[in-house]
């Protein structure tokens, strides 16, 4: 069943070269979608779209998230490439983590940028987009655990992460009268390459608080973005679910 639940529809995801972002891309392509990875490295996106090993079906763009052209360009290359634009998951971060009192303002305004302001971006271009296609589409925003709780050494992180929560109901408001949707998704902790860099002591202190008693595998946050992206999920648009093992329920 699920190889063909996003037949025939190009999704465009940020930060996609790894991590989260490429194992969301290899869900999608299972599912029979058409695929533009987005990525700050070139070559590591473009290596990534043919390691997704369905030939055409995937490209590989250069975009910094943070610049209004380079996310035009990206949604752009969808739809001169595959014809539309279905889904756009709005992936790409960056961690900056320090406490308040040692955090540089530069590390807190630029992980505000990379993760509100480039989804917000993201979101808005892919609106814009699908709109003027008339036929509706998936916008999926890439939250965290963190932006419910906060995490000590992180609000940056946490605070653009709670905004995106904010942006996606808001965002939600505004086109659902297009059929388009906007939802969020609020990972826990994940075994990515970004949670690997955690010292032995936060990573016990955060698994301490999951009732599952395990760290969750990207491929699990891809299903849930493959269910947002497609028909099973019709008629949910605002909303954010928690893929976090339980944790700070």
């Amino acid at each position: 069943m699920t190889d063909s639940l996003l037949s025939g529809r190009t999704a465009v995801i940020t930060g996609a070269a790894q991590g989260l972002g490429y194992s969301i891309a290899e869900a999608f392509a299972a599912a029979g979608a058409k695929l533009v990875l987005g990525d700050l490295d070139e070559k590591a996106v473009q290596a990534a779209a043919e390691r997704l090993g369905i030939g055409d079906r995937a490209i590989g763009v250069r975009c910094n998230v943070t610049d209004a052209d380079d996310v035009a360009a990206l949604v752009q290359s969808a739809i001169d490439g595959f014809g539309s634009l279905d889904v756009m998951v709005n992936n790409a971060g960056i961690t900056r983590d320090a406490t308040m009192r040692k955090m540089p303002e530069d590390d807190f305004d630029l992980v505000i940028q990379v993760h509100l302001k480039g989804t917000w971006l993201g979101t808005r271009a892919a609106a814009d987009a699908m709109r003027t296609q008339g036929h509706g589409g998936s916008i999926i925003n890439m939250s965290s655990i963190s932006g419910k709780v906060g995490n000590p050494g992180q609000t940056n992180y946490s605070a653009a992460k709670a905004g995106i929560v904010g942006l996606t109901k808001a965002a939600a408001k505004e086109v659902g009268f297009a059929g388009i949707r906007v939802n969020a998704m609020q990972p826990g902790i994940i075994e990515t390459p970004m949670t690997a860099a955690l010292s032995e002591e936060i990573r016990a202190s955060r698994l301490a608080d999951v009732p599952l008693g395990r760290f969750g595998q990207p491929a699990e946050v891809a299903q849930v973005a493959l269910f947002l992206a497609s028909d099973m999920s019709s008629y949910l648009t605002g909303i954010t679910i928690e893929i976090a093992g339980g944790r700070n329920i």
